[in-house]
This record gives C-alpha cells, sequence and structure tokens, in this order.
C-alpha cells in the first residue's frame, strides 16, 4: 500500500497566473489521481475547490479527467485550467482572491482546529491559516504514527 501524503501547499499560494489555492487544488488532485490521499481530504472538494472552480469557469469533471490521464506538473495544470476557463479574467481573479483571503470558518470550526493544534482560543482566525495549522498537525501525527 502506498504511503498517504497530507497536502501542505496552503491555499494563500499562487502560481504565476496570481490565482490562490491553484497550486493546493493541484497538489490535492495529483495525489487524488496516485491513490495517495488520506482519508478525510477530497480531491476536489465543495470548499475552496469548488469556489475556484465556479469562481473562473472550469468543469470539474473536465480537470479531473485530465490530471488522471495527464499527470501533469503544476505548470502543465495551470496552462489545461486557463485554457478550459470560460471566466479567467484579472477582475475575476482578484475577486477570488479576495473572497479566499476573507473566508472565515464558523466558530465551532476554528475552535476545533485550534484546540486540535495545541493551541488557545484566539489567532489565527482566518481559515487560510487555520486549515495550514490543521494540515501542519496532521503531517505532523501521520510522521509521529
Amino acid at each position: 500500500m502506498s504511503e498517504k501524503i497530507i497536502p501542505t501547499i496552503s491555499t494563500g499560494v499562487a502560481g504565476p497566473l496570481g490565482i490562490l489555492h491553484l497550486p493546493r487544488l493541484w497538489q490535492k488532485m495529483t495525489l487524488g489521481a496516485a491513490g495517495r490521499l488520506p482519508e478525510g481530504y477530497a480531491n476536489c472538494g465543495p470548499g475552496y475547490d469548488m469556489m475556484v472552480l465556479d469562481a473562473l469557469g472550469v468543469d470539474r469533471d473536465t480537470l479531473a479527467q485530465f490530471v488522471e490521464s495527464e499527470k501533469p506538473t503544476y505548470i502543465q495544470f495551470e496552462k489545461f485550467f486557463a485554457k478550459t476557463a470560460t471566466k479567467l479574467n484579472q477582475t475575476a481573479v482578484s475577486q477570488l482572491n479576495n473572497a479566499i483571503l476573507s473566508y472565515q470558518h464558523k466558530d465551532e470550526v476554528r475552535q476545533e482546529i485550534l484546540t486540535y493544534a495545541g493551541l488557545p482560543d484566539g489567532k489565527p482566525t482566518d481559515a487560510i491559516n487555520l486549515n495550514n495549522l490543521d494540515d501542519w498537525q496532521s503531517f505532523h501525527e501521520s510522521l509521529m504514527a
């Protein structure tokens, strides 16, 4: 059985197109296509993943099929993404990035992640950094298991 890999590219990272979360989506879809994504991680789920696809007009199934069949590098993935996006323009990217940066988890999710990471209730409060803490804690636990 292949070792499962916790995705650790942050939603706050953008590639050359300037789209936040796109490198993480590539990593998750690539790990999923290789059967290496841990249980609980969707290769293309309803949160940030679909926020990116919907905002820029990319069909989930078309993108998933491309990743499955071509096993693209990040740059190949980004080029395909740009080619198939129906709403890719600077305004749409700026609006998407602002929505990603301003997204907040519900209070109970925030508290759960902070507790899991061993932090008192408080900062960070934004979803990107909370998700980072969650991934880092999960990554550490998977290595120490």
